[in-house]
């Protein structure tokens, strides 16, 4: 499932990591529609991370109007907002990477870095 030596075949980067932190990437699906069990796990967390990064700013926004927020709240809440950001960016890396874009006649596109 992880590969950095395969550029040129389609890839999906994964919204987890495999050993030493490493990005994961799914290299095409077996029926090459994006409908494999792997791209609907990986979906699924997506779509998780991405409600649960809607619920973190309802939750920011309530605790940043709260002036008795302490300052070891407003620590976690950074963290916790700095990890969601990580992870909506993985997403949008991800689905950019995938949307088709016309080759002229060579592939000069740059690799996104995560």
């Amino acid at each position: 499932m992880r590969t950095d030596d395969h550029p040129r075949r389609a890839r999906r980067l994964l919204p987890w990591v495999g050993p030493e932190g490493k990005p994961c990437y799914l290299l095409g699906d077996s029926n090459g529609s994006g409908t494999g069990h792997i791209s609907r796990m990986a979906d699924d967390i997506e779509s998780v991370q991405l409600t649960m990064s809607a619920e973190l700013l309802d939750h920011a926004a309530d605790l940043l109007a709260d002036r008795k927020a302490t300052a070891v709240q407003l620590q976690f809440l950074a963290a916790c907002m700095a990890q969601s950001l990580r992870d909506v960016r993985r997403i949008a890396v991800s689905r950019g990477a995938r949307i088709p874009v016309p080759q002229e006649d060579g592939d000069d596109r740059p690799e996104l870095e995560v």
